[in-house]
């Protein structure tokens, strides 16, 4: 859908909704959808040519079908790159009950990438205390690493990274671009260490964003956490901002603003 106006409406019968697109979330999973995976067991679908690009954003509902959702109400989730959106899937959308904190935060640290790409940020912060003491003492030696970036980083990591250490990998964003994706070096020290490394993606945790919101909620409040965006304006920006994360563009979260509120 291009543009509203009267006839951007639900279809009559239908129990979907038509939504306003605020916001769109850039993320570099977005490059790994167009190309259509060799396995069958790839976490969300490639991208058809011809079709809008779907992914994550923040939206008003514009006009509702469905009972959960009337007109005006914020939400977050799976939309499209587009103006207006007609939606009738609800398992990746969530109504916006907060909305002391930029709405844009939902397509970052309040959604679902900033469930994945910060959750090692609040395990460390939970841990603080004794990170600080260690670090007082081992300056040079990694306890908990995530990982997003592959290639030569994750190389250094395994040389650097303390016995019994932890990688939690949820991207690989130096490989997405490659037509040979390097290898990884050094893997003798998941055995010599003892290293747990273990992949890992948002929906698997869904059911934890709760207590997810009651935990990093305060924390933007407080000041505790400094959070950056590089907002990209119009949907005709999208592109070229996609493709900057590739080549270290942006500062802080990649976002494109659709329309205000």
């Amino acid at each position: 859908m291009a543009s509203g106006g009267d006839d951007e409406q639900v279809p009559e019968g239908c129990n979907g909704i038509v939504v306003k697109n605020l916001y769109l979330s850039c993320d570099p999973y977005t490059r790994n959808r167009i190309t259509k995976p060799d396995t069958g067991n790839y976490y969300v679908n490639y991208l058809k040519p011809g079709l809008p690009i779907n992914g994550l954003g923040v939206a008003k509902v514009f006009d509702s079908g469905h009972p959960n959702f009337k007109k005006g109400d914020l939400v977050w989730g799976n939309t499209r790159w587009e103006e207006y959106s007609l939606i009738t899937d609800f398992q990746l959308l969530f109504k916006i009950q907060h909305t002391n904190v930029p709405l844009s935060y939902y397509t970052g640290i309040l959604g679902p990438p900033g469930l994945t790409a910060y959750s090692g940020f609040y395990e460390v912060a939970m841990l603080s205390e004794v990170l600080e003491a260690k670090k007082r003492y081992f300056p040079e030696v990694i306890d908990i690493y995530f990982e997003n970036v592959g290639g030569k980083m994750l190389d250094a990591v395994l040389l650097n990274i303390r016995a019994h250490g932890r990688i939690a990998a949820c991207g690989l964003i130096s490989q997405y671009n490659l037509d040979k994706p390097e290898g990884v070096h050094n893997l003798m020290h998941l055995i010599y260490k003892r290293i747990r490394m273990e992949g890992f993606v948002v929906f698997d945790y869904f059911h934890l964003y709760p207590k997810f919101l009651e935990f990093v909620l305060p924390q933007i409040a407080e000041g505790k956490i400094a959070y950056l965006e590089d907002i990209a304006e119009g949907l005709k920006s999208g592109p070229s901002a996609l493709v900057g994360l590739f080549s270290g563009l942006n500062v802080g979260k990649q976002v494109v603003l659709v329309a205000q509120e």
